[in-house]
Order: structure tokens, then sequence, then C-alpha cells
């Protein structure tokens, strides 16, 4: 019997944990001496108060459904997969590969190879802790956690190597041919009479994340592999009594994590820098992890944790602009505010909540 009702689970209790890390952030911001009201108004205006700033929330947003999915998928088997960094990095290869193989005629034609080129690498980076942990019992934490600097010494390697741009002193790649420019957010709407910002990232890959949402639930709720995955993920020992390879399934379950961790390096590489330079993830995998958290691993909640975030990292911005006595620092503590108050202290707000709906059908019941 469920303690209380799905709405509850995915809305209530998240929006009461993000309510209560708004308010220690409020303290923080008011022990330095600032006005919390003030910080606030900077944020939502920074994310949310011109074309260019909603074109950043929604392009770093973007990043976060991608890496946020990734994660989620992991999680409803059991694994968790805390590779998403490497994952997206090695897949970043992949996509410069394909972007650099010919002169594209059209970002048509260039995308889906790209797509494929992403997934392909970012899946083929998650097999190998996948095959450990099914095959070996390997430790799917400390196995993606050690791919992740792997990951991140070959694309250093590699840029610094063969793939490096003979022209310039840093570790990139030559740009990529014009035929691989994908249509950012002004060159879509300018043709309805919409005016947005020509300096926003925001391209047509934040389409290809919402579209990855959709197939995601498809996936786990309407699909026998979803079943497979979360009733493997619910217990292992009962679904190998039901027949299920757990094997297949952790295997699978990563190579369809790291492939969604891959598509990053579409919105990032193909879309946005339009080459492949060094670091260019920038702590997006990490950050799936809290999304994912947050969004309670369904990908409507996804991709409303990813807007949060990527709300708090553009207000951020605009928060150390206008607020200077406000670090950075300050910025990443009201990020992990929130991670704290939707990760490690969920349950102080779950079973109240949960007790609350009890006593209310007891209540029900008995009249």
């Amino acid at each position: 019997m469920d303690k209380m009702p799905r709405w509850a689970d995915v809305f209530l209790v998240p929006l009461i944990n993000l309510i209560l890390a708004f308010i220690a952030s409020g303290l923080v911001v008011l022990a330095i001496g600032e006005n919390p009201l003030d910080a606030i108004y900077f944020m939502v205006k920074g994310a949310l108060g011109s074309t260019s700033g909603i074109g950043y929330t929604l392009y770093y947003a973007t990043n976060y459904i991608f890496t946020g999915l990734a994660v989620a998928v992991a999680f409803h088997a059991r694994l968790f997969n805390i590779g998403g960094e490497g994952q997206a990095a090695v897949a970043g290869i992949g996509v410069a590969l394909v972007c650099l193989a010919i002169d594209w005629p059209h970002w048509t034609v260039a995308l889906p190879f790209a797509i494929l080129g992403g997934a392909l690498f970012g899946a083929g980076w998650a097999f190998i802790p996948a095959y450990l942990q099914a095959k070996r019992g390997s430790h799917i934490v400390i196995t993606t956690i050690m791919f992740n600097f792997i990951g991140a010494a070959l694309l250093g390697y590699l840029l610094n190597g063969i793939m490096k741009n003979p022209n310039t002193q840093n570790a990139e790649t030559p740009a990529f041919p014009p035929g691989t420019h994908l249509p950012t957010a002004h060159e879509i709407l300018a043709p309805l009479g919409i005016e947005f910002s020509k300096s926003a990232p925001l391209n047509i890959s934040f389409l290809l994340a919402l579209i990855c949402a959709v197939g995601v639930w498809a996936l786990l709720w309407r699909t026998r592999l979803g079943y497979e995955i979360r009733s493997f993920g619910h217990s292992d020992r009962a679904a190998k009594y039901a027949g299920i390879n757990g094997s297949r399934i952790i295997i699978i379950s990563m190579l369809i994590s790291g492939a969604l961790a891959g598509m990053l390096a579409i919105n990032v590489v193909m879309g946005e820098q339009e080459r492949l330079i060094k670091e260019f993830v920038e702590g997006a995998g990490f950050v799936g992890i809290a999304v994912a958290l947050m969004g309670r691993s369904h990908p409507f909640g996804i991709v409303l944790a990813a807007l949060l975030f990527g709300m708090l990292n553009q207000g951020g911005f605009e928060l150390l602009w206008e607020m200077p006595a406000i670090s950075k620092e300050m910025v990443l503590v009201i990020q992990a505010l929130i991670i704290l108050f939707t990760g490690a202290l969920d349950n102080m707000v779950r079973d109240p909540v949960e007790r609350f709906f009890v006593r209310r059908k007891k209540k029900m019941e008995a009249a």
C-alpha cells in the first residue's frame, strides 16, 4: 500500500525541500550582511529577465536534462552511475569525429550522425563499468568515478595530439564545417517575428532533450524492457525469480545511461562551441545526480529540476554582478543546500508527510 499519493511524492515533498533549502540559503545570505530578497530578485532577473538570460537558462537546463535522465535510468535499475562526466567527455570525441569527418552539406544531415556518434561513444564508455559490475561484481560507483578521470585524460591526450588544431596553442580541434551549425533560438524564432538574443547559446538541442525525456518515460513505463529495469531495481532477487537476466539489465541500463549522458556533447560541442575543447562538460554530469534526485527519477520531474538548476546557474552570474559581496562560492553553497535538502535530508520531510497522509487515510476510512 502506498503511504502517500503519487503527486505528493513527485511534487509536494520536493517543493517543501526546495522551500527549506531557500530558507537556509537566505539565512546564509543574511549572515554576510546582504538582503536575501534582493538576492532572489537578482537571480530571477538574471535567469528570466531577458531573452539572453532565458536562452542561457534553457541552454544549461538542456545539459542537466540529458545528465539527469542518464542518472535516472541507472537509478531505476538500482545503479548509481556517477560517471556522467566521463561519458559526456568521451561522447564529445565521437561528436567531433563525426562533425570533422566530411564537409557536411546541412545540419539536418549531420545531426543524426552526430547523435549516433555521441550515443555510441557515451554508451561505450559506460559499457566497461557495466560489464565489470555485471560479470565481476565491481562496484559501479567506484568504476564510474575512475572512468571520469580516465575519460578526461583521454580527451586531453587527443586534444594535445592527433585531434589538436595546428593553428592554435589551445587544446582544441579545428572548427567544424559550416554545415554542422545547429539552428539557435534566434534563428528559429526570427522568421516568426519573435526577437531573441543572438548571443544566447540556446539551440535546437533543447528540443532533443525534451524528446529524450519523453522517450525515457515511454521506455520505463510503456515497454517490457522498462518494466524489467524497474523490477530489477526494486528487487534483483524477485526479478531473477521471474526470469529476468540481471546481468543483461545492468549492461543495457548503463548503455542507455551513457548514451543519454553523451547527448550533452550535441548541445555543447556541436551546438554552442562548434569545436571540441577540453573540460566542456563543466560539472554537468554531477549536477545531473542532483537533478535526478530532485526530479524523483521521473522524466517530467527531471525537466523541472533541470530548469531550476539552469536558473540557479544563470541567475548566479547576475547575482555576482549585482551583489559583489556574494562570491561564486556562495552560489555554489545555495546549490549545495538544494542538493542537501532534496537528497541527503529527503527523509526529514518525507517521513512527516507520509505520516500525515497515513493518518488522513485512516480517518477517512473510519468515517
